[in-house]
């Protein structure tokens, strides 16, 4: 019987790594693979990703900021107390007497 190999898991910064090399071009996709222990095919899928992702990293940098997810609860609370409020004012102004 043969032995099974494990699935090799790389971290996200040997694949930068790699595929910033190989983008660069000073040496070919075949002496990178050696050079990492990585399949030459592999090299190539990681250059191909970042020049495709490449575009989002300078997306959304003007513009609003994101609202902090802990603020949001409050402000739609005080929303609520602000639209009760009113809400109390114009059924008093107008003389009715609902619950």
């Amino acid at each position: 019987m043969s032995e099974s190999k494990q699935r090799q898991f790389h971290t996200p910064e040997l694949k930068a790594k790699v595929g910033l090399e190989a983008i660069r071009g000073v040496k070919t996709v075949n002496e990178i693979g050696l050079e990492y222990g990585v399949h030459p095919a592999q090299v190539s899928l990681w250059k191909k990703e970042i020049q495709e992702q490449a575009k989002t990293l300078f997306e959304g940098k003007r513009g609003p900021k994101p609202l902090a997810a802990h603020k949001e609860p409050e402000l739609l609370y005080s929303e609520i107390g602000k639209l009760k409020m009113e809400l109390d004012w114009l059924k008093k102004k107008s003389g009715m007497s609902l619950p």
